[in-house]
Order: structure tokens, then C-alpha cells, then sequence
């Protein structure tokens, strides 16, 4: 049924993942404010001064935020065949593992030899949602399994 509550972790996956989206995800202002990074789904963008910039696209982090908040919506709905909730679960934990190591390879590795190395930046409200989308999905799975272990025992005893 819908009204379970691991619907309700997926539908906070699938929120998570809008934040993610949406939102930016990584900052970094120099000591002396004159350059600035920042990491949203679609861009890393380096400012060097007032007039010059540094744009790269990051198309892929939009598509896997896409693909795991639309991978959450239709594992809501499938609610009947408990075994495929439970194996599209494990397949978003996979997507957003890789989402967020692309995240922390871009905020560690990639922006540290831009400028001030030691500073390590701050994340944003959309890494927030990465990770509150993570441990929503990593719930679901754990009510999807034990439902099934519940159905299994109570076909034992008939």
C-alpha cells in the first residue's frame, strides 16, 4: 500500500533529491574575497575577479539527481512486488554513492588547486539533500525488507 512508511521515505528521497537539484550544492570564497567557487548541479563555476570566470559544465550530476529521484517516484508504486522495491533501492544507493563521490571529487580534488588549499569551502542546503535523500532511501529499504519478512512468516503459518 501507498500509505506505508517507506513510501513516505521514498517520497523524502525524491524531495532530497529536488534539493539537490535545485539548490546549490558547494561554495568557497577566498580569504581575501576576491575569487569565489561555486558547485551546483550543472555548473562548476570559478570566479576569478569581477570580470573573469571559469565555467565548466557538470551535466551529469543533474542527470543522476534526475535519474535517482525519478527511480525513488516510481519505486513508490510498486508497492505490490516487494523484492523489486527493495532491488531499485539498492540500485539508488549505488547512483547516489557515485553522485556522491563526483560531488566530494569536485569540492577536494578538483577546487583545491584553484585557490587557497586549506580552505576546504562549505557545503550547501544541496549536499544537504544528497545526504538526507541517501539515508531516506537506505530507510525505505530497511521497512521494504522487513515487510517482506513479515509476509514470508505469515506464509509459513497457513
Amino acid at each position: 500500500m501507498i500509505q506505508r512508511i517507506q513510501s513516505i521515505f521514498l517520497a523524502l528521497t525524491v524531495i532530497g533529491m529536488g534539493l539537490f537539484v535545485s539548490l546549490p550544492i558547494w561554495s568557497k570564497t577566498s580569504l581575501n574575497g576576491t575569487e569565489r567557487a561555486d558547485l551546483t548541479a550543472t555548473t562548476l563555476t570559478h570566479y576569478i575577479n569581477t570580470v573573469q570566470s571559469e565555467v565548466q559544465p557538470v551535466y551529469y550530476l543533474i542527470f543522476l539527481g534526475i535519474v535517482v529521484g525519478a527511480v525513488a517516484a516510481y519505486t513508490i508504486f510498486q508497492y505490490k512486488n516487494r523484492i523489486l522495491q527493495s532491488a531499485l533501492c539498492a540500485v539508488n544507493s549505488i547512483l547516489m554513492t557515485i553522485l556522491m563521490g563526483l560531488v566530494i571529487y569536485f569540492t577536494f580534488y578538483k577546487t583545491a588547486k584553484l585557490f587557497d588549499p586549506n580552505s576546504p569551502g562549505q557545503y550547501d542546503l544541496g549536499f544537504y539533500g544528497l545526504v538526507g535523500a541517501m539515508l531516506a532511501n537506505v530507510f525505505a529499504n530497511r521497512f521494504i525488507r522487513r515487510d517482506e519478512r513479515t509476509v514470508q512468516k505469515s506464509n509459513r503459518f497457513r
